[in-house]
């Protein structure tokens, strides 16, 4: 369930990113605004307290029974906030001589982003998002605070009926770490190949 909730919460955050990274860049200071505001709330407040706040009181509002759907938009939510300062950030990185260039060629601004920073921005932001990836693996052990049935919440069934707290949280913690350890390879792989070719 960890796995399949990660994956579903890295999609969706992807989608969150983009949209609230192209609110930074919009010309409409409403949307450039709404996304600056949803970025430093998320960022600014701790992934405990959003799983409360938006499971018990959103949630309740739009009655999301469902807890793994709350917990993959409550991820979501939490990582797109990420997701969009590093695609923010890959959008930023591209120098200014580019755009001028392709100004001075007749581009407008359509083409500018679909011909010359998008496919710079995808191969730039790769390395970190498959990074964030690996923290929502992490971050999704917190929704057990909801009784999510994933991988944390099932050790602590395990440990209230055989008391190996030690021994459970051992295995919890090398769990993780086999969830993760190939992405972090994966990620460092990724950044030497981009590197290279840069």
């Amino acid at each position: 369930m960890t796995i399949v909730v990660s994956i579903f919460a890295l999609i969706l955050s992807l989608t969150f990113g983009t949209l609230a990274a192209l609110g930074n860049h919009s010309k409409s200071y409403f949307f450039h605004y709404l996304s600056k505001f949803y970025v430093e709330l998320i960022r600014g407040t701790p992934l405990l307290v959003q799983i409360v706040f938006f499971y018990y009181i959103i949630g309740t509002a739009f009655q999301i029974e469902n807890k793994i759907i709350g917990g993959v938009i409550i991820l979501s939510t939490f990582s797109g906030a990420y997701v969009s300062e590093i695609i923010r950030a890959g959008i930023e990185s591209i120098e200014n001589s580019q755009l001028e260039t392709a100004r001075a060629l007749g581009l407008n601004h359509r083409q500018i982003y679909r011909l010359i920073i998008y496919p710079q921005v995808i191969r730039r932001v790769l390395p970190p998002l498959a990074g964030q990836f690996a923290s929502i693996i992490k971050d999704s052990s917190l929704l057990s605070f909801i009784a999510v049935r994933e991988f944390t919440k099932v050790t602590f069934e395990v440990t209230a009926i055989n008391f190996a707290t030690f021994e459970s949280y051992a295995l919890l913690a090398v769990g993780y770490l086999l969830l993760t350890l190939p992405i972090s390879l994966w990620t460092k792989r990724l950044e030497r190949r981009f590197y290279y070719e840069s």
